[in-house]
This record gives structure tokens, sequence and C-alpha cells, in this order.
């Protein structure tokens, strides 16, 4: 795990958290809203669309989408084959014991966006691929280099 790094020298913009795993590389834009709602609206001949709580929250998806290009942009001299997948995890606003607002059954996505809450995406990072253990740490390293941490 990588946690808040600079997605270019200079700017302010940052990557929340960045995984790795044996089933891709992770950007994740971790969120905590005070909402009830989270969904992906889907809509006949127009582009679908992020609300939480009725409100399109689109431009979301729209940052997660420019970090994910980053970051596979970066990759590709070195492992283009590694697939670079983006997430918004929402974080339940009450603390630990309080569930986040995403769909309980299923895990829905926006422009090939993951929309989840923390344990799916813990069970996503886990799950088998072709990546191994030292590509693993290899890929760890070159992306560490590539996207400094933030200064504190």
């Amino acid at each position: 795990m990588l946690h808040d790094r600079r997605l270019r020298p200079g700017r302010r913009a940052n990557i929340d958290h960045i995984a790795i795993s044996a089933s891709g590389v992770y950007v994740i834009d971790a969120k905590r809203y005070d909402a009830r709602k989270v969904e992906v609206r889907k809509r006949w001949f127009r582009p679908h669309e992020l609300r939480i709580d009725g409100r399109d929250k689109t431009r979301l998806v729209d940052g997660l989408e420019r970090q994910v290009a980053a970051v596979r942009s970066s990759l590709a001299d070195v492992a283009p084959e590694v697939p670079v997948h983006g997430c918004l995890c929402f974080l339940a606003p009450d603390g630990f014991l309080a569930s986040p607002p995403v769909p309980l059954w299923r895990t829905p996505s926006i422009r090939g966006i993951t929309v989840t809450g923390p344990r799916k995406l813990a069970k996503l990072l886990r799950s088998a691929g072709p990546i191994r253990p030292e590509q693993v740490r290899f890929l760890a390293a070159e992306l560490a280099r590539r996207f400094p941490a933030m200064p504190t």
C-alpha cells in the first residue's frame, strides 16, 4: 500500500491510496460523506451518474479516472500487462461500526470505476491474480518512485 502520493510534481493533486496485489494495481479514492445513499444511476441514451443522496457527484469519477490514467501510463514502459483499477471507497461517517452508504448486495461501477465500501474493497484486494509476489514488490517500489509521498 502506498498512501497520499503526489500526482504530479509541483501540484497539490494527490492520490489517496495505491494498492498493489496479485490481481492488479488499485487506485483508491477514499470518501467520507455524511450520506444515506450512494448509487450509480443508469440512464437510457445518456451517461451514467454517480448520485450521493440524490445529488450528481459524477465529478468524483472524472477525478479518479485521471488518477488511474496517470498510474496506467507510468507503468506502460515497465509493466503494460498489469491491470490498473479505480475504486471509490466510501467510508462510514460515524466510525468503525457504522456501515458505509453503498449497496450491501451488489458492487456498482461507473465507467470502469468500482464504487464500494472498505470490506468489499478488502475482498477485491485479496483476490487471486496473475501477479507474482516478487512482481508486486517491484511494482510497489516503481510506483513509490514515480509517485512520491506528499509532504506533511
